[in-house]
């Protein structure tokens, strides 16, 4: 009879099935709750502790003398503690995944799974830390009242608008990196793949105009890094069609973002801005009409990001588009943010960045746009995240940048 393999971890929860009446647990016919059950990650010690000088020197005396140490000059904390590779992956569950507002205890599976992505793809250890709180003003003094221990914050899962005033509040207040990935990543991961659509089509970003679908986190960040890096023109829509100055209802997000976008001073509904556009980037669901598609610029770029069903379906948007590219894994061209935040918060850990600037952001995305190279092709404008040249490019130049920025202490 063959041994059963159990996993320790799952002893203490072997009663508690989630099930009730005596049914299967759910680990026994779906295998996301079986990788699930027990949690995704652990905790390992760096050193040994085998006897009593092991004990000693890990714990009582000889931590004594590091706190001590740090106590009287505070820059060791860097060198002494797990605090220079560590990340705490912050977020109150009100915006998870496609799920919306479920909460901070259904939240963690996926804050799991951004700290274990942090590991594997950019060697950095993150902590998962669900709030149950929503208030702007709380989650920004628990944070700042966690930061003693962390090198650098990643904000995940925040709804907008709160999550700029979150994310500014918190960068106003401390000295390590705070990055908003809904946010941040995937602009970065946006522009490295338009860079390469306009290289393959030998265009410049400057002659393309582009439409956004979506004035939320995603929506707003790509906008203004597609600005800072030099677009031709960009307009965003929201659900009441283009952000424009004349609207009287927008928030002061919204305010900003018109006073920096839509030159061409274009109003009315998302269809109408895509006429003779050059690229449509989708961060928002739904569904555009195809003949919407179809009245785009010829050799145009369809970015359809939304999950699990993007705002334009590839068989479409192949009719009339030069270059497609999606949210999903199982068609070419995925924006993923994992291709940014793992090699973003390594370079800036590396070089213990006070915070990380549209100048490091800017470089995130040339060097991954970089690493598509000469085989550069319609279907290839983006890495995998599985090309193990991404996080080193991408670690290697926000370091450099950093440094370039003086935001670098070492």
């Amino acid at each position: 009879m063959a041994a059963e393999i159990v996993n320790p971890r799952s002893e203490s929860a072997a009663d508690h099935t989630g099930h009730e009446g005596g049914a299967e647990p759910l680990d026994s016919f779906d295998p996301a709750f079986a990788l699930h059950r027990g949690g995704k990650m652990a905790v390992q010690a760096t050193v040994p502790v085998r006897d009593k000088d092991d004990l000693s020197l890990a714990y009582t005396p000889g931590v004594a003398k590091v706190c001590s140490a740090i106590a009287e000059q505070p820059e060791l904390v860097h060198d002494y503690t797990w605090k220079s590779s560590v990340v705490a992956v912050v977020t109150d569950g009100t915006a998870v995944l496609g799920l919306g507002d479920i909460g901070p205890e259904a939240s963690l599976p996926v804050m799991e799974g951004k700290a274990i992505l942090f590991k594997q793809f950019g060697g950095v250890d993150a902590v998962p830390i669900a709030l149950n709180c929503t208030d702007v003003d709380e989650i920004v003094e628990t944070v700042v009242r966690l930061a003693p221990s962390f090198g650098g914050v990643n904000l995940e899962d925040i709804s907008a608008p709160r999550c700029f005033e979150i994310e500014r509040k918190l960068q106003e207040r401390l000295d390590i990196p705070v990055f908003h990935d809904d946010q941040h990543g995937t602009a970065v991961v946006t522009l490295a793949a338009l860079r390469n659509a306009a290289r393959l089509s030998k265009r410049a970003l400057g002659e393309l105009r582009a439409v956004i679908s979506g004035a939320g986190a995603a929506g707003v960040a790509i906008a203004k890094m597609l600005v800072e890096a030099g677009i031709g023109d960009v307009a965003v829509a929201d659900r009441k069609g283009v952000v424009s100055a004349d609207r009287d209802d927008l928030t002061a997000v919204k305010r900003e973002l018109a006073g920096f976008t839509n030159k061409a001073g274009i109003s009315g509904s998302l269809e109408a801005a895509l006429a003779g556009a050059d690229v449509f980037i989708g961060v928002s669901g739904g569904t555009v009409p195809e003949d919407a598609v179809a009245s785009m610029a010829e050799g145009a770029f369809v970015f359809a990001m939304a999950n699990p069903n993007p705002e334009v379906h590839p068989e479409v948007a192949h009719k009339y588009a030069a270059v497609v590219a999606t949210g999903r894994s199982d068609f070419p061209n995925q924006i993923n943010n994992v291709l940014a935040f793992p090699g973003i918060f390594a370079g800036a850990l590396q070089v213990r960045a006070s915070r990380i600037t549209e100048g490091m952001k800017l470089a995130a995305a040339e060097a991954l746009a970089g690493v598509v190279g000469d085989d550069l092709a319609a279907d290839y404008v983006i890495p995998s995240p599985f090309d193990e040249r991404v996080a080193p490019a991408v670690t290697a130049a926000v370091a450099a940048a950093a440094r370039a920025e003086g935001v670098a202490r070492r």
